[in-house]
């Protein structure tokens, strides 16, 4: 049997003109196309083929909808064993937070070729689109991209390396626990001039960034609720926002990415899977 080919590729951030040329010319190739939640579905509908089959395995873990990492590998081997091209698409960087390793190994052990296309990652896109450099002169010569889901995550000792750091902090998949990230960073001796960015939907017409100083966060920012998907960057950078702002707050509070509809083997419905 003839062993088809997986693209890994990275759709880039909300704004669907950040796709690469490559990503797009291999969706317009692909027999079958396995996109997360994070993918604007303008690229979709743009870029992929009429016979093409659309899978959606999308990842939203903490209100309990999600495609098992496990599923998402035995779909690419599946196609991928069938002679198909695969796309599989990711939100983002594909190196960035997004089990790559896991799919590269599945794929490994079952001898299929692959090819890996980067994207532009959320830390870039949210910092380009707020008017925030991640590096700049005066400010931050490096930059940490993290995650933050649990207190226990992070050990005091560490908390208090980042607390003092002059990096620029980029926290993925954290604004849910930001009240408790800010206050293990003050329990650690954070500047209260230190700032804070969030960055609500970035570089999707609903995108919202709000600031405050760590001093000013219990009565800015504490108990929020922000829409998914959000990025937290923390550092003096972030000062730069007001000066080099070039994109205006939506007033909306719309959700720019549709629900997920997390795929299973006992779902028939086109909802899950079809040609569209």
């Amino acid at each position: 049997m003839k062993t088809g080919k997986v693209i890994i590729a990275g759709a880039g951030t909300g704004d669907p003109e950040l796709l690469t040329l490559k990503a797009a010319r291999y969706l317009g190739l692909a027999d079958v196309v396995l996109t997360d939640r994070l993918v604007s579905e303008e690229i979709l509908l743009s870029h992929i083929g009429r016979n093409t089959e659309l899978i959606y395995v999308g990842k939203q873990c903490r209100k309990g909808l999600s495609t098992s990492q496990e599923v998402i590998n035995e779909l690419l081997v599946k196609h991928a064993g069938m002679g198909k091209l695969v796309v599989r698409l990711k939100g983002g960087d594909v190196s960035v937070f997004s089990n790559i390793m896991d799919e590269l190994i599945a794929l490994n052990k079952h001898a299929i070729p692959y090819e890996i296309i980067p994207g532009i990652t959320a830390a870039c896109g949210a910092a380009a689109y707020a008017g925030i450099p991640l590096t700049a002169r005066g400010y931050s010569t490096a930059v940490r991209f993290l995650t933050y889901h649990t207190h226990e995550q992070f050990s005091d000792e560490y908390l208090q390396n980042l607390a003092h750091t002059e990096d620029t902090l980029v926290f993925y998949m954290s604004s849910e626990i930001l009240d408790t990230l800010i206050a293990g960073l003050k329990k650690n001796g954070i500047d209260p001039d230190m700032n804070i960015a969030v960055v609500e939907q970035a570089t999707t017409p609903f995108q919202r960034v709000h600031t405050s100083t760590v001093g000013n966060y219990n009565g800015s920012l504490k108990g929020e609720t922000f829409s998914s998907p959000s990025l937290v960057i923390i550092g003096k950078v972030v000062a730069l926002h007001k000066q080099f702002s070039w994109v205006k707050n939506c007033k909306s509070r719309l959700d720019y990415f549709k629900p997920i509809t997390p795929f299973s083997h006992s779902d028939t419905t086109p909802q899950y899977a079809y040609s569209h």
